[in-house]
């Protein structure tokens, strides 16, 4: 089931030919073509009346009326989803052709992702894009809570690279307020006991475990504070996980700017804005470390799925390579949404393997 549309085998076989031929052309498919040239072993007028059915399902589209059919985005994702298996072949030349020309023992890491990136795209004629690597997950060192005036907390956050966060906590937000300690000496006391509890449950934990602490051993007395705490720990998190964002290399706009669909100025300088100076738009797409812990481990947005509108006509290939088992940078491909995504697919996870793989052995 494709959306609402069940498609047979041969439909799904008419919408592949259908792709493969306009990603090759660049021009509108016709019943035709596709009969002369993907074995359909169907009449053209057969051809046609599937190419019919898959336009009303919104996989197809005609941008003329007397010009044949082009994919749409939604045909390009049922393409991607369902029809196609990267190739394992490609991967490995990928992977070996990175290996061969990248010169690790004599040059800097970010000279080394730079070489990726050019040879990267020069093998796929996208542009590629590559994130230097983030610093590593941190972790706790030390948490305090302070009474700094009635009724206000200040919770203090140390990591493991000595980066601090801190943040008021309103007591009055408690759900039993009335057990709140008025006494400044008593909360004080409260509040040091409570902060051992903490850092005795949290020292050398990742940051983003730190709302996910078992509450339920907090004494009795205590409980009253569990609430407020959770919250505050989880906006904490977020403030401490939000990447900086670091420069992307970036190789072979000149030859995707060669493509058809950019063959109006008005397309062109969005795009070249958005690359050249608008990256800390462009880094939140590129490298999304929940993507890898969800096991996606190649993202891929097609035309109206990216959010950025420069980029609404293009299709955004992206893996994530991991320092052992953190997420730390990602290899993207930017194409039209003609694109080859076999190749491109192959290619971004391959490389993205490859860096594992090396950062993983120092």
């Amino acid at each position: 089931m494709f959306g609402q549309v069940e498609l047979t085998e041969r439909q799904q076989h008419i919408l592949w030919a259908t792709v493969r031929h306009y990603v090759a052309t660049a021009e509108p498919v016709g019943s035709k073509a596709l009969v002369e040239e993907y074995n359909l072993s169907v009449s053209s007028a057969t051809v046609r009346s599937g190419m019919g059915i898959l336009e009303k399902a919104g996989l197809l589209y005609q941008p003329h009326t007397s010009a044949g059919r082009v994919p749409s985005d939604s045909g390009y994702r049922v393409y991607v989803d369902r029809l196609i298996r990267p190739s394992d072949t490609l991967a490995e030349q990928t992977e070996q052709r990175l290996s061969h020309r990248l010169h690790w023992e004599t040059s800097s890491l970010e000279a080394v992702l730079w070489g990726a990136a050019q040879i990267l795209s020069a093998l796929s004629g996208y542009i590629a894009l590559i994130t230097l690597p983030q610093s590593q997950a941190a972790h706790l060192r030390y948490l305090q809570l302070l009474q700094v005036e009635p009724g206000q907390v200040m919770l203090i956050v140390v990591t493991d690279a000595y980066e601090t966060q801190s943040t008021r906590v309103s007591l009055s937000s408690s759900e039993d307020d009335s057990q709140t300690p008025t006494d400044p000496e008593i909360l004080d006391r409260e509040l040091q006991i409570l902060s051992n509890f903490l850092n005795v449950q949290l020292r050398g934990q990742p940051i983003s475990e730190l709302p996910h602490l078992d509450w339920g051993e907090l004494d009795r007395q205590f409980q009253r504070y569990a609430d407020t705490l959770k919250t505050v720990l989880a906006d904490l998190v977020k403030r401490l996980q939000t990447p900086t964002v670091m420069p992307i290399a970036i190789s072979g706009i000149a030859d995707v700017l060669r493509q058809p669909e950019f063959s109006e100025l008005q397309q062109v300088q969005p795009l070249m804005h958005l690359l050249e100076d608008e990256q800390d738009r462009l880094f939140p797409l590129v490298f999304e470390p929940s993507a890898w812990f969800k096991d996606k481990r190649v993202n891929i947005r097609i035309g109206a799925e990216n959010p950025l509108e420069p980029i609404q006509s293009c299709t955004l290939v992206s893996a994530t390579y991991r320092r052992g088992s953190a997420p730390v940078g990602s290899v993207s491909l930017l194409g039209p949404t003609r694109m080859a995504y076999e190749e491109a697919i192959s290619m971004a996870k391959a490389a993205a393997n490859y860096l594992s793989s090396r950062l993983g052995n120092g």
